[in-house]
C-alpha cells in the first residue's frame, strides 16, 4: 500500500511475468496467413523470404492426397535456396512466365486450426488467387496448409502446402508464387 498526494492509500498490483507461452490461436495464425498473402500480392519478396524457417519447404503437389512429397512429382518443392532463386527470377524479369509481371489478389477464407500448441500449429484455409496479365484474368483455387512455428520474432512458416483443385490438369505458365 502506498499513499498518493491526497494522503489516500491505494493498492498497487504487481504483474508477475509467466514463463510459458500461450497456445498459438486461430486469430494469430489467420493474421499471419493474411500478412503472407499481402506480401506476395504486393511483391514484397524479401520480407516474404524472412517469414520462413531455415529448413522450411514450400510445396505445390501435383497428385491429390500424396504425403511423400520428397519422392513425388511436384510443381514446387522448394527449400530456402529454391525460394530465393524463385524470387530472383521473378524480380529479374528474365522468367518467360513472369513477363510481363502478373498482378494478383489472394483471398483466404474458411480457416481451420488442425493442431496447435505453444510452439507450433497447423492451419488449413481456402485460397483463391486471381491473376491479371496480358489483358486476361485467371483464377487458381485450392486449399493451403501452413505449418507455423513460434520464433522470437513471431510466427514463421515451417511448411506451406498449396493443394490446387486442378493440380492434375495442364496449368498455364504461373509466373508468381502461389
Amino acid at each position: 500500500m502506498e499513499a498518493d498526494d491526497d494522503g489516500l492509500t491505494m493498492n498497487i498490483a504487481m504483474t508477475i511475468p509467466t514463463t510459458t507461452a500461450a497456445t498459438i490461436t486461430l486469430a494469430e495464425a489467420m493474421e499471419f496467413a493474411w500478412y503472407e498473402a499481402d506480401l506476395l500480392d504486393h511483391a514484397v519478396y524479401e520480407e516474404w523470404l524472412a517469414l520462413w524457417t531455415d529448413d522450411a519447404r514450400y510445396i505445390v503437389p501435383i497428385e491429390p492426397g500424396v504425403t511423400d512429397f520428397e519422392n513425388a512429382v511436384n510443381y514446387a518443392y522448394d527449400d530456402h535456396e529454391m525460394r530465393k532463386k524463385r524470387v530472383e527470377r521473378l524480380l529479374s524479369g528474365q522468367s518467360v512466365s513472369a513477363s510481363p509481371v502478373a498482378r494478383t489478389v489472394r483471398s483466404l477464407s474458411r480457416f481451420r486450426m488442425l493442431k496447435t500448441s505453444e510452439t507450433a500449429c497447423e492451419l488449413r484455409c481456402a485460397q483463391i488467387i486471381t491473376e491479371f496479365r496480358r489483358g486476361r484474368e485467371r483464377t487458381y483455387t485450392g486449399d493451403v496448409v501452413f505449418e507455423l512455428v513460434r520464433a522470437e520474432s513471431g510466427l514463421k512458416i515451417r511448411r506451406k502446402i498449396v493443394w490446387l483443385i486442378n493440380s492434375t490438369e495442364a496449368l498455364g505458365g504461373i509466373g508468381y508464387i502461389l
